[in-house]
This record gives C-alpha cells, structure tokens and sequence, in this order.
C-alpha cells in the first residue's frame, strides 16, 4: 500500500499506527528455513527451546533439524511431497517441521486430538506419506497405518528432550497411567534418535517464496475441514507484519511462552515462526496445566504471553496469580476467540501488562488485525490492518458493495499472508477467494478510524477454548447413530471455554436414548472437545417452510439469541 495521502485518506487505520510502525512493507524473499539459519547464525548460543529444564540453543537447533533433513532426504522425501507430524508442543515438532521446509517439502500439523478416524481421514486427503508421531499417540494412528500406504513412520518419546531425572520419572508416570509401551514391529517405523545419527545436510534450503509450506486445517468459512494452503511467502509474510507492529521487541533477549498449540496457525506463527525470526526462547509447554505453568511464570519470567481468553480467565481466578512477579511481561496476545472486556481489565491490572487482541483466520496465515501498543484499544474492538492488509465490509446480499463506516456486513480481506487456496478443493476456493479477496464469512464493521469490530459468524463454527468446532462434523457422526432421526448442533456460550458444543436430537421411533448413550457413542469417533457438552432430546426440531432447521429459534429459546 503506497503511503501517500490519498491511501491514508481511503484506509484510516493507517493513521493511527504507533509511531514506528510502517504503512509499506517490504517482504523477505526467502523461504521459512532461513529464519532458523539466520537465528543460528547471529545467535548460537541463545536458548531456542526450553522444555521442562532441557535447552537447546539455536545451534543445536538448527544442526539438530539438518541432520532430521538428512534423514528424511534418505527416507525419500522429495520436494512437494506432505510429511504429517502427530505431536504435542514438543522439540520434535519444531524440528521435524523445519527439516520438512528446508528439503522443501510440505508439514501437515494434525491435532493430537482427533479421533483415529479423523486422522486418517486427513492423511488422506493431504495425501502424506511420511509421518512423526509420539509413541503415545500410535493407537490412535493405527487404522491410518493398516490402511495407508506410508513410506515411512517415525516414532518420538517425550524422553528424547526430558532432563534427568524426568527422563527416568517419566516412563512410569505413563505406565501408571495406562499409557502404551513400545510400538509393534513394522518395518517402516525408526525412532527418532536414529534421525539424529544422520551426518548434518549440506547447502541451502531447497523451497522458493512461492512453494508450499504447509496445509493447515481447518473449516474454512463453511463445512467439514479443509486443508488451507500456505506458501513460504504467506508465512513469511505474516512474520514480517508481526515483526513491524511489534517493533520494540529484542533480538536475542526474547522469552516466549509456547502454549499455543504448534499445530494451529495462531501458534504455528506466533510461538514459532515469529519467535525463531528474532531469536527468542521458546518454553514449550505440551498442555496446560495450572500449577505447572505458575512454577514456569516464576522460573522463566517470560516477556511475551501469547494465549486464548480461557487462558486469561484461567489466571485471573487464580489466587496465586498476584503473588508472581511479571514485571518481565510486556506483551500479551489474546486471539482465537473475543476477549471479555473484564477479563482483561482485571489480568492487566494484575500483571502491569496490556493485552492486545488481535484477529485471524488459518487461510490468513493467520494474524490481519492487531490492536496497537501505545494506541487507542476502543472495547470490543479487534484492532487495525496490519501493514500491507486491506479490509473491507461488503453487502451480505451481492458480496460485491463496499459498506461505509458503522455498517455491518462480511469482513473482506487482501493481502501477502492470504493463503493461495483449499488443497484440493477448487469450488471451495473460488467461494473463499473473489477477485483477490479473501471472503472471511465473518460479520463486522468498521469505524470512522478504521477500528475493526467482530459483530457475529456469519457460519455456525463454535469455538471452544480456541479450537474450531464445526457443527456439520458433529452432526455427520450423530446422524450414523442408529436411534438418532434428527440432530441440529450449536455453540452456547460458557464463560470458561468461550462456548460448549450442544446437540439437539430426535430420537426414532422405538429408541430410548439418554445422554450417556450420544456421548459414548461420540467419543472414539470425535476429538474430546468436539463431542457435545449438553445434549437435548425433542419430539421435532423447529424448521422453515423448506424444511431448515432454524438455530436461531433454538438459540433463542436457550436465551442466547444468534450466535
């Protein structure tokens, strides 16, 4: 966007940037890999990832990830071909993903979550045929091996990065828990270790700005998930925004809090591809866990937060909170969900530190708007454009009329971290992208000072505690159930999770069905927070003169209203 009057007169958001902050950006031209070369070598002895007491600084790091490349490149992992990882946060996961990119392949980022239905379904259809996964996980990927014609399988223990004495603890803690031991023979699975015996890979990455990087899923604006398609340049691009919006960050001093899941976009950006550019400590944290992560605030004393709201509201409750010092902090990032106006009021007054909100999608790599540092945070409010993205409020209707400040309609967006389609999926993408527009499917509006703001979805997605859920996957398994007739899902909202996934069912003729039955019937068939939380039975479901079934109604009568 050129920073000419003219464009500041036609985007208004740019006049309110903090100082500092450019309205022209100018984009890498290098591939992801690069941000880790460079890390290593202006920064070598600077912790990368920490993870329960065990640090790899960015030289083992990046050696660590040409020696996984190598292993991979003798696998048979060629340029354009899909390796899918199944893991936690973990040291696996952040090297695995950079040993793909640099041989330029392409990382599939499944969700440890999902059903072993789930998975297959999406190995298939990204068509993987290389895979990591962590020997906790096997069971769940053990239809996917039978069916799936995989070149190769490597197997990661949580061990391989756990300091002594948790090493040793570790193994039976799991055992106690009734976690797997060990894996069956197959002549296609190698243990990690064994990928970092490999001699180290020589020259440079292999992938240009225009390849792909990664297929991120996710349900796009409508349906069943789908594969985002996100280039190097996409990602790259997004790091590049990050980095000018946040231009007080330091280089090699950084400590970054890695909770977000690496497998989502949100995280994948933010608590990796964003903290590798400037050289910062990544503390990686496979879950959360209450007492776990006050111990690392006090150890770690972060300096940059990037959370949900559940995160927050999580904090804010807790009695120990006031007793920490975060002086350190001086970033907090809410995303994935709206941020209550009270929740951050009471967490900042806690820990002296702003919480900025900001907006994304998965098909935007994922981060658009921002709230500033210095700025106006009007309530409610998800920011501005980041440099180099135009937004846009369209007619409902036609999807073709610009909207004037104050009114509401979709939320479009263009810019250099929109992804380049749906994997796959060509009528899919030609509903997403319209004229070089991304149509986000989002309800907002716009003010006078081009300040965002989130109204409604125009889909029915519930998010619970960041992660999408899409009725139509819900509803699909509730309709194999033999005694169900009809089933409608839908978000309520909880002040914990953001919202809770709720079922309404029409038993058939003849079934009894009580609530125990939907949920042991959901649970080996979807990931745990997908299966429905509240579950209603009916005679018949409300529905218009062409036989839809009306949300709102049912909302409505919950007392919610559309959602």
């Amino acid at each position: 966007m050129p920073p000419d009057r003219t464009a500041r007169e036609r985007y208004p958001w740019m006049r309110h940037y903090d100082p500092g902050v450019p309205v022209e950006l100018e984009l890498p031209e290098e591939p992801v890999p690069w941000l880790l070369s460079q890390a290593a070598s202006q920064a070598p002895e600077a912790s990368a990832l920490e993870f329960f007491g065990k640090t790899l600084n960015y030289r083992d790091f990046r050696e660590q990830t040409l020696r996984a490349a190598r292993a991979l490149q003798d696998l048979g992992l060629q340029p354009g071909e899909r390796l899918a990882a199944l893991l936690p946060n973990c040291p696996q996961l952040a090297i695995a993903y950079h040993a793909t990119l640099h041989l330029g392949g392409v990382a599939v980022l499944l969700n440890p979550l999902l059903s072993p239905r789930e998975i297959s379904q999406q190995l298939t259809d990204s068509g993987s045929r290389y895979l990591v996964v962590l020997d906790h996980l096997l069971p769940k990927a053990g239809e996917a091996l039978k069916e799936l014609d995989l070149k190769g399988v490597v197997v990661s223990r949580l061990t391989d990065y756990l300091p002594w004495p948790l090493n040793w603890l570790y193994p039976f803690k799991a055992w106690r828990q009734g976690l797997p031991r060990g894996w069956p023979p197959d002549p296609r699975m190698l243990p990690w270790s064994r990928l970092l015996q490999a001699p180290p890979l020589d020259g440079k990455p292999v992938p240009a700005v225009r390849d792909i990087a990664v297929l991120q899923y996710t349900g796009g604006t409508t349906g069943t998930p789908k594969a985002a398609i996100l280039t190097h340049g996409n990602l790259m691009a997004n790091v590049a925004q990050i980095n000018a919006w946040m231009n007080r960050v330091q280089y090699g001093r950084e400590r970054v809090v890695g909770l977000l899941p690496f497998f989502h976009s949100f995280g994948l950006t933010v608590c990796l591809n964003w903290a590798v550019s400037q050289a910062a400590q990544v503390i990686v944290l496979p879950r959360f866990e209450m007492e776990g992560f006050l111990k690392m605030l006090r150890r770690h004393r972060p300096t940059v937060l990037p959370g949900v709201p559940t995160l927050f509201t999580a904090l804010i409750n807790h009695p120990k909170l006031p007793e920490i010092d975060l002086s350190a902090l001086w970033c907090c990032v809410s995303g994935s969900a709206p941020l209550p106006l009270e929740v951050r009021e009471k967490f900042e007054a806690l820990s002296g530190c702003r919480i900025l909100e900001g907006y994304g999608l998965t098909e935007a790599s994922p981060v658009t708007h921002f709230n500033p540092f210095e700025g106006r945070r009007p309530p409610g409010s998800i920011g501005l454009p980041f440099p180099g993205t135009v937004a846009k409020v369209v007619d409902e209707e036609t999807g073709t009329r610009e909207l004037p400040p104050g009114e509401v309609g979709e939320l479009c967006l263009r810019g250099p971290q929109i992804m380049a389609g749906y994997w796959g999926k060509p009528e899919e993408t030609a509903q997403a992208l319209r004229d070089g527009w991304l149509y986000t499917g989002d309800l907002a509006r716009m003010d006078e000072d081009g300040y965002f703001y989130i109204i409604d979805r125009k889909k029915d997605m519930i998010i619970n505690g960041g992660f999408k859920i899409f009725p139509r996957e819900v509803e699909e398994v509730l309709y194999q159930h033999p005694g169900v007739k009809e089933a409608v899902v839908y978000g309520l909202p909880d002040s914990y999770r953001g919202e809770v996934v709720k079922a309404v069912i029409v038993p058939r003729e003849g079934f009894q069905l009580a609530t125990s039955d939907i949920e042991e019937y959901c649970r080996p068939r979807l990931a745990a927070y997908k299966v429905p939380k509240v579950i209603e039975f009916r005679r018949e479901l409300p529905k218009n003169m062409v036989g839809k079934v009306l949300r709102r109604k049912l909302r409505e009568e919950d007392g919610h209203g559309e959602a």
